[in-house]
């Protein structure tokens, strides 16, 4: 249907946007406009994740095992919950000590071992390059299936590796690397248009893959319900989603969601894209959540795409890894199908480019770098073009790492399934595992512990995983696989140590994590460690408590000019960019206006000096190689053991003793706090008692003015009329019980507030509690002529209450609406009713109303509400705000519920938790 070359044309214009993307990239790098300083970028960028396996093998995989496709996307969704404390910590710690690679991390991290660098190395190639000729793969077919649809029989072969497609592609995919990803010595340097690249490889991957996905959905058929309704009528397409389409069961599904958790964190490419092009640690926070989402949306249409295929294909006749393709391509549309193979180009070219300068920066770092050290080390350290020479060294690895992928791609790539494949180099990178996440977090964790735990999983992987795909391709003999090697059945494969059952990703998990975890704690619990050893694991561990930072024992030992850095340093980076550095470090740490330029150049370095050398070399070579090229030219050797535990020791006594003056700066600003609101309380405290005992001598004052001033005319009159007597005699009795009450209620108040208050709790009638207050103010309502309204349940409702207590806060209320009425029509109510969660009891009367600003203050001691016919003193000011402590005590409310003229209506809210059966409140006991 579209002849190769149209295909050709527009892969090669795809490739050529790719191209024209990166250039603007490290062109807007170059003037200090950075394109990817944002955390959409970052999060695309990481989406590299997404793969040829994700455009065309999850297809593949639904439309065999259903939803088995998505632990590889659930493990990583779990895993960016973690991201803020793992990968930003991972981040800091790898600017600070300018870690370029995975490999050249965990090296470090045990004591910059050349050692452990290169074995990580090597498993990560020889990990990886299954997963790159997976690509290679993907591609191929893909341009196989778009070129000769519908005669699929012999699409993916390849008759010799020079008319090979995917042999091109390689080379094409080492072109752009070399062009993009190796023009640089420092690996640490972020690759801008390397990045930019990516990212907008991630977006028209996932664009490309949903065009086709809504395609079908809504094209082919009427939407995603019709297309699961006609899948229905099919039972093993139903059964494909639900648990019982779990390929290997639950076992397969926990260590598929585990594999990938890893993968998102360990694959080289991972590592690369997350750690050393990170632009700013704190765009982690937005990627933890933006990358799940990329993850979901890039999976909508896995499902119904398999589905379809399905449906749509005879069963056996079209590879169901090609949906995405021969789906549009059944239905005449070429175009729709060109557009979707530039997705799965674009998915295959992204990982493919990412991968490779991940993998040659740690082949160049932690094997080449090492072997040119020790065989030809001065002649390398004293050449003029040590770092034209770095350069070339990747760029030849960038050639030799694509060759090898396509290599296994010719040998085994046929015999196993996109997906299958992509596990395989999952397992392997999950060897990295313990020896990374151990040292994050654990000082103990040893270089030898690492090493053996790292070489012990990579063999049982090698023996697991990578010699059956050679057996099942018949580059071995098969009876390795169903005999084990030499007859032992104990030793095959597939069944080690006699352990079936499981499918040979998840066996060959289990064993090699098993040995290399199990090797790995026992060696650190029980291994010694050495001083680099230590003193890593301190910076490491601690990064975000500036550990170990300035503490160098690294520095301590030999000593080396400084033209002998310079000159070092200037071999790999430039002399530019050693100016540079050596300007910033030497302006803070020496004064150039004592010594002459000579005089300082040939002056002993600083130890800051050595660090910084280190520092900036381990971004071209690696912090193990770093090691090495400084320590022959300082002449340095370990320090003593002594010196460092003691440097340690102190070290570890000022960081103790800053955070104990800390924490004890804390505790006196808070007590100084306390201190200062308590003053404050105390003196408003005060206060309100000065205020407390100026009202109530007022009040005490004013009736006993009234009863000795009525005494003395009766005293000094004694012929005066009877009637006249009588009615002094009713003022000076009037006033005595005033009097009385006011001490009452002070008493009441007192009590109440100090909590001495006694309360006799008994079980009663509320609507009898309710007729003995109105009997107790009837003589006032008859005395003002004030008409009275009740209204009350007819049963009986028992609570366990303080009936004293309760009849004085309905006296109080029945009392104030009597001063308040309508001096003419005067009338008040009162309504007793259940709630939804109790009782309230209301007290209405008809006078002017209480003013708006007085509502909250009429609850306030010696307060009293400004009426409008209230033109004499009418109370106390006590009465309400004892009456809402007995509602409070009881667990009601009081308040007002309505002012206004005409109406003004105060309500008493009563909890159905005092009714019978219920215990009181523990403080109501005495």
């Amino acid at each position: 249907m579209l002849s190769g070359g149209v295909i050709l044309g527009a892969s090669l214009g795809y490739l050529g946007l790719l191209f024209l993307i990166a250039h603007l990239g490290e062109r807007a790098a170059a003037a200090n406009r950075s394109l990817i300083a944002n955390p959409y970028v970052y999060t695309l960028s990481m989406a590299v994740y997404c793969t040829a396996w994700t455009y065309y093998g999850s297809v593949g995989r639904a439309a065999s095992t259903g939803i088995g496709f998505l632990p590889i996307y659930l493990g990583p969704t779990l895993m960016a919950a973690t991201w803020w404390f793992v990968l930003r910590k991972i981040i800091r710690i790898s600017r600070q000590q300018r870690l370029n690679s995975i490999a050249d991390f965990i090296a470090s991290r045990y004591g910059k071992s050349a050692l452990l660098g290169g074995l990580v190395t090597v498993v990560a190639v020889v990990g990886i390059l299954p997963y790159i000729s997976l690509q290679l793969k993907a591609v191929s077919t893909s341009y196989a299936v778009l070129r000769d649809y519908p005669e699929l029989g012999n699409a993916a072969a390849h008759a010799s590796p020079w008319q090979d497609t995917a042999l091109w592609i390689a080379l094409a995919m080492a072109a752009f690397t070399i062009l993009f990803g190796a023009r640089n010595v420092d690996a640490t340097e972020r690759h801008e248009g390397m990045v930019a690249a990516v990212a907008f490889e991630s977006l028209f991957k996932l664009v490309a893959f949903l065009a086709v996905g809504l395609w079908v959905t809504f094209g082919l058929y009427d939407g995603p319900g019709e297309l699961f309704r006609q899948a229905s009528t099919d039972p093993r397409l139903l059964s494909l989603v639900t648990t019982q389409s779990l390929p290997g069961g639950y076992t397969s599904w926990l260590s598929l969601t585990l594999l990938s958790m890893v993968a998102i964190m360990f694959l080289p490419r991972q590592f690369h894209m997350a750690v050393v092009e990170n632009v700013d640690e704190n765009h982690v926070r937005r990627a933890m959540w933006l990358f799940p989402l990329y993850l979901l949306v890039i999976n909508l249409f896995v499902l119904p795409l398999g589905f379809a295929g399905e449906m749509r294909f005879a069963a056996g006749s079209v590879d169901p890894d090609t949906y995405v393709l021969t789906l549009p391509l059944a239905e005449q549309h070429a175009k729709l199908a060109l557009f979707v193979f530039l997705g799965g180009l674009s998915a295959a070219t992204g990982m493919v480019i990412v991968a490779t300068i991940a993998l040659t920066t740690m082949v160049s770092n932690e094997l080449v770098m090492p072997i040119l050290l020790r065989t030809r080390g001065r002649l390398f350290t004293t050449r003029l073009d040590a770092g034209r020479t770095l350069i070339r060294i990747r760029r030849v690895t960038i050639i030799v790492l694509m060759l090898l992928a396509y290599l296994h791609f010719y040998l085994v790539g046929e015999s196993y399934s996109l997906v299958t494949i992509g596990l395989v180099s999952f397992c392997a990178v999950a060897q990295f595992t313990p020896a990374v996440l151990f040292g994050l977090y654990w000082k103990a964790a040893s270089r030898i512990g690492a090493i053996a735990g790292l070489v012990a999983g990579f063999v049982i992987w090698l023996y697991t995983l990578l010699l059956p795909e050679f057996a099942q391709a018949g580059w071995l003999p098969s009876d390795l696989l169903d005999e084990g090697p030499m007859g032992i059945a104990l030793l095959r494969p597939f069944a080690l140590f006699g352990l079936q059952g499981l499918d040979p990703i998840s066996h060959s998990l289990f064993w090699s994590l098993l040995a290399n975890t199990g090797l790995f704690v026992t060696l650190s619990l029980f291994g010694t460690r050495s001083v680099n050893e230590r003193v890593q694991a301190a910076r490491f561990v601690d990064v975000f408590n500036d550990g170990g930072r300035a503490l160098d024992v690294d520095s301590l030992p030999g000593h080396a000019s400084v033209a002998d850095l310079e000159a070092l340093l200037s071999r790999f980076l430039g002399p530019v960019r050693t100016s540079q550095a050596f300007a910033e470090v030497l302006g803070a740490t020496q004064t150039h206006s004592s010594v002459d330029n000579n005089e300082r150049r040939q002056a002993i370095a600083a130890p800051v000096l050595v660090e910084r050398c280190e520092r900036l070399l381990a971004g071209a070579i690696g912090a193990a190689s770093a090691r090495v090229m400084i320590d022959s030219i300082t002449g340095g050797t370990a320090p003593s053991i002594e010196s460092v535990l003691s440097i340690l020791e102190e070290s570890s006594k000022v960081r103790s003793h800053s955070r104990r003056l800390e924490r004890q700066s804390r505790q006196l600003e808070k007590a100084t706090d306390e201190l200062r609101s308590a003053n404050e309380r105390l003196q408003e405290l005060d206060r309100l008692k000065d205020e407390f005992v100026a009202t109530v001598s007022h009040e005490l004052r004013s009736p006993l003015t009234s009863i000795r001033a009525f005494s003395e005319i009766l005293l000094t009159n004694p012929e005066m009329e009877t009637a006249q007597r009588e009615e002094f005699l009713g003022i000076v009795v009037k006033e005595s019980e005033r009097l009385t009450r006011l001490v009452d209620q002070v008493l009441d108040l007192a009590k109440i507030e100090s909590g001495r208050m006694e309360w006799r709790h008994e079980v009663c009638d509320l609507r009898r509690l309710v007729t003995d207050s109105l009997a107790t103010v009837s003589q006032l309502f008859r005395e003002r002529d004030i008409e009275l309204v009740q209204t009350l349940p007819d049963e009986a409702i028992s609570l366990n209450v303080d009936s004293d207590r309760i009849i004085q806060l309905l006296v109080n209320l029945l009392s104030n609406s009597v001063k308040f009425c309508d001096p003419t029509a005067g009338r008040v109510q009162l309504r007793l009713s259940s709630t939804d969660d109790g009782y309230r009891i209301e007290v209405e009367d008809n006078g002017a109303g209480i003013a708006a600003d007085d509502v909250e203050h009429v609850f306030e001691k010696f307060h009293q509400a400004s009426r409008a016919n209230a033109g004499e003193s009418l109370g106390t000011g006590l009465g309400l705000p004892i009456s809402r402590h007995i509602a409070e005590h009881h667990g009601g409310h009081l308040h007002v519920a309505h002012t206004g003229p005409g109406s003004t209506v105060f309500a008493f809210d009563l909890p159905a938790d005092t009714a019978t059966g219920h215990e009181p409140d523990s403080r109501t006991e005495h």
